[in-house]
């Protein structure tokens, strides 16, 4: 494994772990070159994936896509990253295990939106904003109807 802080070509295993789902294995290198330590984590891919998104092109999965979006929704929430990894690990397990190569983005949406809600409401009703591209704050309101989560908290907010 190259050295992401010289780009020395080799690098030294010191320690590796399986994550507490056994889904990865947590590797701590040290760089014989510039003596810096990272991590780096391994994971089985069962088959390359493809994502049809919206606009028709074709674009393959990126997990790391995956963890940002759902960082972006879940910021200054009460997640930790265990939890976000155990999240995005359990969206491309089920995602590999569709046996298609081939998937629309509304699948990979809709999956995230069914994991934020079991995950934290907040978090999901902001995916869920940019996701369903919400314009005015009726829609957060119709949403949170729609969806049973109660806006009277807001409301009594507001009144103060």
């Amino acid at each position: 494994m190259r050295c992401p802080f010289c780009g020395h070509p080799d690098s030294q295993v010191k320690d590796s772990r399986p994550t507490e789902d056994d889904a990865v294995i947590r590797r701590r290198r040290s760089c014989p070159n510039c003596d810096a330590r990272f991590t780096t984590f391994e994971r089985v891919q069962l088959r390359e994936l493809t994502i049809l998104k919206r606009s028709g092109r074709r674009a393959p999965f990126d997990r790391e896509k995956l963890v940002r979006s759902i960082s972006i929704a879940i910021r200054k929430r009460p997640v930790d990253p265990e939890q976000l990894e155990r999240t995005v690990s359990g969206i491309a397990r089920k995602l590999e295990s569709m046996g298609e190569t081939e998937l629309p983005s509304s699948v990979v949406g809709e999956m995230v939106m069914t994991a934020l809600k079991d995950l934290d409401d907040v978090a999901y009703v902001r995916y869920a904003s940019v996701y369903r591209d919400f314009r005015q704050t009726e829609d957060f309101a119709n949403f949170l109807n729609k969806e049973g989560l109660s806006d009277e908290g807001a409301d009594d907010q507001a009144k103060k």
